[in-house]
C-alpha cells in the first residue's frame, strides 16, 4: 500500500492501536524538547517518577524562554534544571545558546525520527522529515522514562505546493496564507504534509517556519519530506551522516488534499489578537508603528536576519520607533556577524538582545500600551507580548524591515519606489559556523547516580490531586468565549514566568487577563465543592503549557464544559485530572451564567460504563446532555486523579503481579 511520509514515520513507530482517524494510537518515542518554561515541571516530574536515567535516544532541556535575571528565582530555575540534566541523563542547552527549535533542528534533528517537546513549537522539526509533536510536559515526562505517546490518529492533510515564491515574500507569507484560508483552528486533529514541486524552492530552514506555526492552526504536527534540501541543511551543520531520504510515495493518498501557488502569494499580516486574523499587507498599510520585532523560532534562520540586514543597510530605522533583534540561536549571530550583517543592522538602528524567545514570551520588549508592535514571531493572542492592552501584528521579515524603514505597515513592495532599492539577492554561507561550547553532554551512569538536585526555595513539589468524585457539584466561576488561550488562562510575561516551578504562587496569575477575581473566588471553593468553568469552541488553544491545567485544578477546578477543546489542552486536563466536557448542543453554552451551580453525579460509573451524562443547572433547573471523546486509557487516568497517580498504580500493580 502507497504511503505518505506522515504514514510512513507513524507506521515505522506505531507500538498501540491502527492507523484509523480518530482512533487512538501509541507511538514509540526516539527524542524529547524541553524548555525552561516547562521544563522545571517536566524535571519534578521525573523525580516523581522516580526515573534513573532517560530511556530515549536523545533528551535535549533548553534555556530559551525566561532569560531576564531581575532576581535569584531564575538563576535558581536554571540551576534545578542543569542538575536534573546531571542526574537524568539529559543534555543541556545554557541560557543564550539558542531558541530550542531551531537549535534542536541544527544539532540533533534527524530525518525519520518521532519526537515530542513540552513546547507547541515542536512540529517545527518536521522540516526535516520528523514527526514531531507538542504536548503536554508530563506526557514528555513519561516519553523520557520510556513510555509511549498516545494521541488520536489524525487525518493526513496533504498541501501541493508548486511555483515559486515572488520578492518581498517568504515562507512566512506560506503559513499566514494558510491561517488566512483556514484559521487557528483548520488543523485540528490533522497532520499537515506538505509536497509538490514547489517544495524544491524552500530551504530546510524555509519549511522551519511553516511546520513551526501549523501550530497555529491547531495541527498536531506538519511534516515535509527528507530530500536533497534537508541533505543540504544536515551538510551545512557538519552531520550529513545523519541524512536518510524520507520520501511520500508516488501514489500516496490524502484524506484532505489542497494547492498553493507560491507564485501568486503576496505580503500577508496578521492582526492584533489572533494569528488567523490575516489580511493582505496592503489593506492595512500606512497604520503608525513603534516597535518591530524581528526573531523567535517562527522566523530562526540566518536568512531571516540576512534579509533585514540587506532592506535596512545604509539606512536609519524610524525616529520614536523600536528596532528590536532576537538572533534565534548563538550559532545564527556568529554567521550573521561573519556576513557583516550585524554591523548593518546596528548601524541602522537595531537593538541586538540575547539568542532567545525572549519578547516571543513576553519576557522583555513589551510594546507602550496603544502602539502598533510589528513582530516576526507566531503569536499575538492579546497580553502575551506583556502589555495589557498590546496591538501586536504578525509578519514576514521582509514586511517588519520595510515598517523599520517608514514607521508605518508597508508593503514591501513598496519600497522599490519609496527608496529605490531591489529585492536584495542575499548569499548564505555553505557550511555554518557549529559552536558546541554551550551544548553540556549528559554523564556517564555511574556520576549521574551521585548527583542531588539543586532547588532553591523557587522549587516547589508537584501538588497532589485526589481521585475524580462521583458527584461533582460546584458554582460555575467563569463563562469564557470562544479561541481562549492558554495566556489567556495563566499569562506567561515576566510578572509569572519566574514563578513556573512554584505552582500556589503561579496560581495566583491564573485568569488574571481576563478575571482578575478569579483566583481569589477560585480559592474560596478550592477545599469544599470546588468550581466549574463553562467556555466556547477551541477552549485552551496556544502553547502546550501544562501549568495552565494545573494551576486552576490547584484552585479547585473540578470539569470544564466547553464547545470543543484545543488539543494538547484537552490532554493537559487529563493528565491531571480534570474532567473535560463538550456539550452536545453548543447553544447550551449561552444558558448558562457565572455563580449557577453545576451538578454532576454518577460521573464516575458513566464514564466506565459509556452512558450519557447530564449536567444539571440547579440554579436555573435545566439539564444539559454533554458528551467526551476520552480514550478508555485516559478515563483509567482520569479516574486516579491523573496520569502520575495512574501510572504509580499500573507499575505498582504490575510489580506485584507474578
Amino acid at each position: 500500500m502507497a504511503h505518505n511520509v506522515a504514514q510512513k514515520l507513524i507506521a515505522s513507530h506505531l507500538v498501540a492501536g491502527e492507523m484509523i482517524p480518530g482512533s487512538e494510537i501509541g507511538l514509540h518515542v526516539d527524542q524529547t524538547l524541553t524548555q525552561d518554561a516547562t521544563g522545571t515541571l517536566v524535571m519534578l516530574e521525573l523525580e516523581a517518577l522516580g526515573l534513573d536515567r532517560a530511556l530515549t535516544e536523545v533528551s535535549v532541556q533548553y534555556v530559551d524562554h525566561n532569560l531576564l535575571q531581575a532576581d535569584s528565582k531564575n538563576a535558581e530555575d536554571h540551576d534545578f534544571l542543569r542538575s536534573a540534566c546531571l542526574r537524568f541523563g539529559l543534555w543541556f542547552s545554557k541560557a543564550g545558546n539558542g531558541v530550542s527549535h531551531p537549535t534542536h533542528m541544527q544539532r540533533f534533528g534527524i530525518p525519520g525520527k518521532t519526537m515530542v517537546g513540552s513546547d507547541s513549537h515542536t512540529p517545527a522539526a518536521g522540516s526535516l522529515g520528523m514527526l514531531a509533536i507538542g504536548v503536554g510536559g508530563t506526557e514528555v515526562a513519561l516519553a523520557i522514562a520510556g513510555e509511549p505517546l498516545f494521541l488520536k490518529m489524525p487525518e493526513i492533510w496533504g498541501v501541493r505546493l508548486y511555483g515559486a515564491l515572488p520578492p518581498w515574500t517568504s515562507a512566512k507569507d506560506v503559513i499566514l496564507e494558510m491561517l488566512r484560508r483556514h484559521g487557528v483552528d483548520g488543523g485540528l486533529n490533522r497532520i499537515i504534509e506538505y509536497h509538490g514541486p514547489g517544495l524544491a524552492t524552500l530551504t530546510a530552514m524555509d519549511r522551519h517556519v511553516i511546520a513551526n506555526m501549523g501550530a497555529e492552526l491547531g495541527a498536531t504536527t506538519t511534516v515535509f519530506p527528507a530530500d536533497e534540501k534537508v541533505r543540504t541543511f544536515l551538510r551545512s551543520e557538519h552531520r550529513e551522516g545523519d541524512f536518510t531520504e524520507l520520501l511520500a510515495d508516488t501514489d500516496a493518498a490524502y484524506d484532505v488534499r489542497e494547492e498553493i501557488d507560491l507564485s501568486a502569494i503576496e505580503p500577508l499580516i496578521a492582526l492584533p489578537g489572533s494569528p488567523g486574523n490575516v489580511v493582505p499587507v496592503r489593506e492595512v498599510a500606512g497604520r503608525s508603528v513603534g516597535q518591530v520585532v524581528i526573531g523567535s523560532s517562527a522566523n530562526p534562520g540566518l536568512r531571516d536576519f540576512a534579509i533585514v540586514a540587506a532592506i535596512t543597510k545604509g539606512r536609519q530605522s524610524r525616529p520614536g520607533l523600536s528596532f528590536d533583534v532576537n538572533p534565534s540561536t548563538r550559532q545564527i549571530l556568529q554567521d550573521l556577524t561573519k556576513m557583516g550583517a550585524t554591523f548593518d543592522l546596528i548601524s541602522a538602528g537595531a537593538r541586538l538582545h540575547q539568542s532567545g524567545c525572549l519578547g516571543c514570551i513576553g519576557m522583555g520588549q513589551a510594546p507602550a500600551s496603544g502602539s502598533n508592535s510589528l513582530r516576526t514571531m507566531p503569536r499575538n493572542f492579546p497580553g502575551r507580548s506583556g502589555t495589557r492592552e498590546d496591538s501586536v501584528y504578525l509578519c514576514s521579515p521582509e514586511t517588519a524591515a520595510a515598517a523599520a524603514l517608514t514607521g508605518t505597515i508597508t508593503d514591501p513592495r513598496d519600497l522599490v519606489e519609496l527608496f529605490d532599492l531591489e529585492y536584495p539577492a542575499i548569499e548564505l554561507p555553505a557550511v555554518a559556523s557549529v559552536n558546541l561550547t554551550m551544548l553540556e553532554k549528559p554523564l556517564p551512569p555511574e556520576e549521574a547516580s551521585t548527583v542531588t538536585l539543586i532547588k532553591g526555595e523557587n522549587i516547589s513539589s508537584l501538588p497532589v490531586f485526589g481521585p475524580l468524585a462521583d458527584r461533582i457539584e460546584a458554582p460555575v466561576a467563569l463563562v469564557l468565549g470562544d479561541d481562549i488561550s492558554t495566556d489567556e488562562i495563566l499569562p506567561a510575561g515576566a510578572r509569572a514566568l519566574p514563578y513556573r516551578s512554584n505552582i500556589p504562587k503561579l496560581a495566583e496569575f491564573t485568569f488574571a487577563q481576563v478575571d482578575e477575581t478569579y483566583a481569589a473566588r477560585a480559592a474560596e471553593t478550592r477545599d469544599t465543592s470546588g468550581h466549574i468553568v463553562v467556555a466556547g469552541a477551541n477552549y485552551g488553544q496556544g502553547s502546550s503549557r501544562e501549568h495552565a491545567a494545573i494551576t486552576p485544578r490547584y484552585l479547585g477546578l473540578r470539569a470544564v464544559v466547553a464547545i470543543s477543546f484545543a488539543r494538547i489542552h484537552w490532554q493537559n486536563l487529563a493528565n491531571f485530572g480534570v474532567l473535560a466536557l463538550e456539550f452536545t448542543n453548543a447553544a447550551d453554552h449561552d444558558r448558562i451564567q457565572q455563580d449557577d451551580v453545576l451538578l454532576l453525579t454518577g460521573t464516575r460509573e458513566a464514564l466506565v460504563t459509556g452512558t450519557a451524562i447530564l449536567v444539571h443547572n440547579k440554579t436555573r433547573d435545566e439539564a444539559y446532555p454533554v458528551r467526551h471523546s476520552l480514550s478508555t486509557r485516559q478515563i483509567e487516568m482520569l479516574l486516579a486523579g491523573g496520569l502520575i497517580p495512574w501510572l504509580r498504580e499500573r507499575r505498582a500493580r504490575d510489580a506485584h503481579e507474578p
